[in-house]
């Protein structure tokens, strides 16, 4: 019992050491900290919105005629639309659907594709193998945005489904990193020797191989979630997202642009916070690469 708990601390003590080391590298790169501290607030805003947003109720079915296209002034930072909205409650609340659909496309892509790139990866020169990276290189060979329209154009056009059509687009990506990182490891000394030991597969594909793969999958979850609220902004441009009266980013796009160069609030300020929200993502990403190139050194 005594050799098993300081098998665990001398564990535990090497995960924060790992940590201080990563964190370190992450926090000399001061544009991935600036974009650490911008995404906070950005999901710390989203999350508090209806808190902290001065008239939330222009987040719905609201109309003020009286104070309608209104320029940026004290009382609307960033205008008002066509209705008397005020634009600023209504970034922060479109932050919350961007947001939450880059979060569960993520949640419903990632795990399907990294499972399935690491069956793929360790039974190499199968047929498992071979009906696996098929079926993904048909996926990876249409165009993203063409899928999701063809896919959301068929149901009806609400954040749900597009969530649904994304996600079914995303997760070949994640297979394909998955598969060539298990494929690399495969014949590696760790797994031939859990292998020879008499370890399940379940087992050395789920403890030996897969903590190898979460820096690359880490580094690529945070740049794609920039790519997915790009995409779902594109979608709700045309009309197959976030429906009116809820406060889509790529919706407020498409409506301020009707007015534009004359009222450019109602475009420019929903349009800047799509580009800060991905530019922080990026930025992040950036430094989750420096930061497990540490650990794997």
């Amino acid at each position: 019992m005594l050799l098993k708990k300081e098998f665990v601390l001398d564990a535990l003590a090497r995960r924060r050491t790992n940590l201080y080391k990563g964190w370190y590298k992450f926090s000399r790169n001061p544009l991935s900290v600036a974009g650490l501290i911008i995404l906070a607030l950005i999901v710390l805003a989203a999350v508090l919105a209806p808190h902290i947003t001065p008239y939330p109720e222009h987040a719905g079915p609201y109309t003020n005629f009286s104070e309608s296209s209104q320029s940026p002034n004290r009382k609307y930072f960033f205008g008002t639309d066509t209705v008397g909205r005020d634009v600023f409650t209504r970034v922060v609340f479109g932050y919350r659907f961007s947001l939450s659909l880059a979060v569960v496309v993520i949640c419903l892509s990632v795990p399907p594709g990294i499972l399935l790139g690491l069956v793929a990866g360790y039974y190499q020169r199968t047929k498992l193998e071979i009906v696996i990276m098929r079926i993904t290189d048909i996926f990876l060979a249409v165009p993203p945005l063409i899928l999701a329209l063809a896919i959301t154009a068929m149901l009806s056009p609400n954040i749900m489904n597009q969530m649904m059509a994304i996600s079914l687009m995303w997760w070949p990506w994640y297979c394909r990193l998955v598969y060539s990182i298990t494929a690399s490891l495969r014949n590696e000394y760790f797994v031939l020797e859990a292998e020879l030991t008499g370890v399940r597969r379940i087992y050395i594909l789920l403890r030996a191989i897969l903590p190898n793969c979460m820096g690359p999958v880490l580094t690529k979850i945070t740049l794609d979630m920039g790519f997915v609220i790009t995409l779902g902004a594109s979608l709700s441009f045309i009309g197959l997202g976030v429906q009116p009266p809820k406060p889509g980013l790529g919706t407020m796009v498409a409506d301020g642009a009707k007015r534009l160069p004359a009222e450019w609030w109602m475009t420019i300020f929903p349009a800047l916070a799509i580009v800060v929200v991905i530019l922080a993502f990026n930025l992040v990403g950036d430094g989750l690469r420096d930061m497990f190139a540490v650990e794997e050194i």
